[in-house]
């Protein structure tokens, strides 16, 4: 039985979802955010069939300081103050940068960058005032890392960039008061966002096949279990890093000789 409330944001569809079910299936008590709050309902729903203790949705814009502060209040109310918290919610845009509107590049910024921002605050405002530990993940990407080969990334590599500084620094501020923070990396996963862009599903997993060492994409799961584990006990003395779950992708040279 899973001791804590778990919190996800993007809780409604791909990893959110995933993670949302796999803590529920140890017995947690959780809250699915999402800005889709039909999908909201559903997940939580779904949640006490895979054996959660209590379950709540709530709709929550995280770009939205109002929202993500009232958000947490619900939470709180309903199922507890969350002690595991994944913050995850975000969005792709892609285009060349010398033709990006500025709107998009700020939209992208706003759920991927100020949302971790927002959400990290609320749980850990609600963590550091009860004066016991916790856990916080937040997803990244290996566009934080290196470029994409397909181009047109520049805003969501900046946003994930900003994510991965934020995880540093956010550990060493908060490790004094036994709160973790770490991040998850996942790689090409077979989820409705990877194809958002109109991309071709059976293209991508031909490339995926050859580009990436493992031969295919992740599961939604495969990554939900990454994530459980940061959450969990079970990485007790991990803060301040990043848990790369790509099928070896970054591992690999883009050389073949």
């Amino acid at each position: 039985m899973w001791a804590e409330t778990v919190a996800v944001t993007g809780a409604g569809s791909g990893i959110g979802r995933a993670v949302l079910l796999a803590a529920a299936a140890r017995g947690a008590r959780v809250a699915a955010l999402d800005v889709n709050e039909a999908a909201a309902a559903s997940v939580a729903e779904q949640a006490l069939t895979a054996g959660a203790a209590r379950a709540v949705a709530v709709r929550c814009d995280v770009a939205s300081e109002s929202s993500v502060a009232a958000a947490f209040d619900t939470v709180s109310a309903a199922v507890g103050d969350p002690g595991a918290v994944y913050a995850n919610a975000g969005i792709e845009v892609n285009a060349a940068l010398h033709e990006f509107p500025a709107g998009d590049w700020e939209r992208v910024v706003a759920v991927n960058l100020v949302g971790v921002f927002l959400t990290c605050r609320e749980a850990l405002r609600r963590l550091v005032d009860a004066g016991r530990g916790g856990s916080v993940v937040c997803t990244s990407s290996p566009a934080a890392f290196v470029g994409h080969s397909g181009g047109g990334n520049s805003a969501y590599a900046a946003s994930k960039g900003g994510v991965s500084a934020f995880v540093r620094s956010a550990a060493l501020d908060y490790a004094p008061y036994g709160i973790r923070v770490n991040a998850v990396v996942p790689g090409a996963t077979d989820t409705a966002m990877l194809t958002a862009g109109g991309a071709d599903p059976d293209r991508l997993r031909a490339a995926a096949a050859t580009q990436i060492p493992l031969g295919r994409l992740g599961r939604p799961d495969e990554v939900a279990a990454a994530v459980l584990w940061l959450l969990s006990g079970e990485s007790s003395y991990v803060t301040g890093s990043h848990l790369v779950c790509d099928g070896g992708l970054m591992a690999k040279s883009a050389n073949d000789f």
